[in-house]
């Protein structure tokens, strides 16, 4: 890895005051694509950074894995001086990242007015967790409550869960930070043409209410309601990992081409003839807890290896069922060299992920290792004119914060703030 790559957003310069994972998992894309991305911590460090296991203290691999390609400097926004460093980060800056409530950015004098007194041309992008024009405005937002306030655990009762139940990933989070992205790089298409910058406000709830409900609205489109709601086919309780005989496999039988190859092969190719339930699309769909469930039992029939070749054969879209190590052995996933070893400077040996995204002129790739807190603070302070006394002052005074880069260190300490992020929650 190294910081002279050019990829696709080369130049283009984000100040990053996000945290946890939403925030810095968009502005991890954004350096993968060749951005100069600086996160800014404050002394204690990104809250992530402790979510272990991990080898040394403030490493941890959530952080590992949302945080490459950045440099990382450590400032206390709660100073004056400290606000000063930010606003004259932001001089030069093209794009200015945060995830903690508006109203907190208010309080610490960096609201988009302040920074686009400075910097007129700037993407002031804020992703968090309500619209400022609703009754929610002012609430703290994490994953979990967003997965429920846009019905997902009610959705999983609707498919056959014996309660409520979180999807088992940031699904909130990771969603909104690629809505977050996307919008950023439209507002710098726009700053390029018009010469003007922007803010730009992707709110957690709304953007979650718009992805679910996109597929389970329904009837409820409709004045007056067709019916209550919901897709039925990702409804069915049926709709799951298949079990074979000798463990799991994962396929859709969807089309009326892939029902006649799939009968055909198993030795039931009149069925779509005789039986008026499977011979449509839409006969299929109102039927789906009887199609599924005859479905279920025939998958019991084989070995998932028998099953994935058949399905090759046929052309029926599956995929194996993975659990969390074999993954890691995915034949396709080692094919496209997706997992990929790293010698990090402080954390030796880890597995890495590359960026999934392929561009066939500016090519994508790491550019740097995942940063220690404070790795970069001299670093970027040089850069911004501050002589060697200034910023060995800075430090002396807490008002920055510097590790070495080879160091290994202990967890940050800091004094206590009020809780104004967005996010996971540890």
């Amino acid at each position: 890895m190294t910081g002279t790559f050019m990829g696709a957003l080369s130049g283009i310069r984000i100040v990053d005051l996000t945290s946890v994972l939403m925030g810095p998992y968009t502005t991890q894309f954004l350096a993968d694509y060749g951005a100069d991305v600086v996160k800014v911590e404050a002394p204690m460090g990104d809250l992530v950074r402790e979510i272990g296991p991990m080898r040394s203290p403030g490493m941890g691999p959530l952080f590992l894995n949302t945080n490459r390609s950045k440099r990382s400097i450590s400032i206390d926004l709660k100073t004056g001086e400290g606000r000063q460093l930010l606003l004259d980060m932001c001089r030069e800056a093209d794009v200015l990242v945060y995830n903690i409530r508006p109203a907190a950015m208010e309080r610490l004098g960096l609201s988009y007015e302040e920074i686009a007194a400075v910097n007129p041309r700037i993407v002031y992008a804020g992703c968090y967790g309500y619209g400022q024009d609703g009754p929610y405005a002012a609430n703290p937002a994490y994953d979990d409550l967003i997965q429920g306030g846009a019905c997902i655990p009610y959705l999983f009762t609707l498919a056959g869960s014996d309660e409520p139940r979180y999807v088992p990933a940031a699904i909130a989070d990771r969603i909104v930070a690629m809505t977050t992205l996307s919008a950023i790089l439209a507002a710098l298409v726009s700053c390029g043409r018009t010469g003007k910058g922007q803010r730009v406000d992707v709110p957690m709830f709304e953007t979650m209410a718009a992805f679910i409900l996109g597929d389970h609205l329904g009837g409820l489109t409709y004045d007056p309601p067709l019916d209550g709601g919901g897709y039925a086919r990702q409804l069915s309780p049926d709709r799951r990992p298949y079990k074979t005989a000798d463990g799991y496999v994962c396929t859709l039988i969807y089309t009326d081409d892939h029902w006649r190859r799939f009968l055909a092969a198993t030795g039931r190719a009149d069925l779509m003839d005789a039986d008026p339930r499977y011979a449509t699309f839409s006969s299929r769909m109102a039927n789906l807890d009887v199609v599924y469930g005859e479905l279920s039992d025939v998958m019991l029939t084989r070995t998932s290896a028998e099953w994935m070749d058949l399905f090759n054969e046929i052309d029926v879209p599956m995929l194996w069922m993975h659990d969390l190590q074999s993954i890691l052995k995915d034949k396709h996933l080692e094919q496209v060299n997706f997992f990929r070893p790293f010698e990090h400077p402080t954390e030796g040996p880890i597995l890495t992920m590359a960026n999934p995204v392929k561009m066939s002129g500016t090519p994508i790739t790491a550019t740097r290792p995942v940063p220690n807190l404070g790795e970069h603070t001299i670093e970027c302070l040089t850069e911004m004119g501050l002589s060697q006394d200034t910023i060995s002052d800075l430090i002396a005074r807490g008002i920055v914060r510097s590790m070495a880069p080879t160091s290994k260190h202990s967890a940050a300490t800091g004094p206590e703030g009020e809780d104004v992020t967005t996010g996971t929650a540890i």
